[in-house]
């Protein structure tokens, strides 16, 4: 299923408005970060496995592919792990009133805690 998160990047001290693709599909396991995305985005795999893990959710063992749209735009640091994990739960199909609460308003750590 493709899940669309909508979310914003800073190119200096412009924000610009950036859309989260998740698509999951059957297949070996493989996490692939296309659009333009810097070494700190690509690394956002383990940062949120371990969030959604310690947050009590299942982190898919399928061929998960997020796409950072517009692909123009250099995408840095750690800001859109939020929206991918959003964007893998919301894939899945997860009922978010289940489990989420407000924890998907916040930003996220890999010791679950909400950060401030």
């Amino acid at each position: 299923m493709l899940a669309k998160v909508l979310s914003a990047a800073l190119v200096g001290i412009e924000a610009h408005l950036i859309d989260v693709e998740v698509d999951i599909a059957g297949g070996l396991p493989q996490f692939s970060v296309v659009g333009l995305p810097d070494a700190t985005v690509r690394e956002s795999r383990d940062r949120v496995r371990s969030a959604l893990k310690n947050t009590g959710f299942h982190f898919p063992a399928k061929k998960i592919t997020v796409n950072l749209a517009p692909a123009g735009i250099k995408k840095e640091g750690s800001g859109l792990d939020l929206a991918i994990a959003i964007g893998i739960l919301v894939a899945e199909e997860v009922n978010r009133r289940q489990k989420a609460g407000s924890r998907l308003a916040e930003p996220i750590r890999r010791d679950a805690v909400a950060a401030v």
